[in-house]
């Protein structure tokens, strides 16, 4: 997908969430109406949810896509690399990544969403992997973090 393309589906995808979300439905139900919508629409985007930070360990949260690990392994793969480094990691080819966690092997390539609460902590992470390789790049990174951002009207 061309990045005016792309930039233009994000766009619509916001708007979109923006109103679904408008009256701060809480979070889980934020979450799940984000991570639906992104999974359905962008058609790259195998397997699309949130892993929430629960006493130190990192829970998957609501998800669509394939089975999911349930807890992932502490400061090991993408999801741990963007929680320690507070910042999107974009992996374009997970078979490369030190430490990744494959919990379908059908993933290829991933990107890492640090969620923040109200007072700028990280509670957790978007992940979205895909079969293809090399699929996500910093237009995905922005537009991601901009979504994510909706969950914290919830009051996270």
């Amino acid at each position: 997908m061309e990045e005016k393309q792309k930039t233009g589906k994000y766009s619509r995808i916001y708007n979109q969430l923006e109103e679904l979300l408008r009256d701060k439905p809480g979070t889980i139900a934020c979450m799940a109406t984000i991570v639906a919508v992104l999974h359905h629409k962008m058609e790259h985007y195998f397997w699309t949810g949130f892993y929430l930070l629960d006493d130190g360990e990192l829970l998957v949260g609501p998800y669509q896509g394939s089975l999911a690990c349930i807890k992932l392994k502490k400061n090991t793969g993408v999801c741990w690399a963007g929680i320690n480094r507070k910042e999107t990691v974009i992996v374009p080819d997970v078979h490369q990544f030190p430490g990744h966690i494959a919990c379908d092997s059908r993933s290829n390539s991933e990107i890492v969403i640090p969620l923040k609460n109200q007072k700028g902590e990280i509670v957790g992470v978007l992940d979205v992997d895909s079969r293809k390789f090399d699929a996500f790049d910093e237009t995905d990174g922005v537009w991601l973090e901009r979504i994510v951002g909706l969950v914290g009207w919830a009051g996270l």
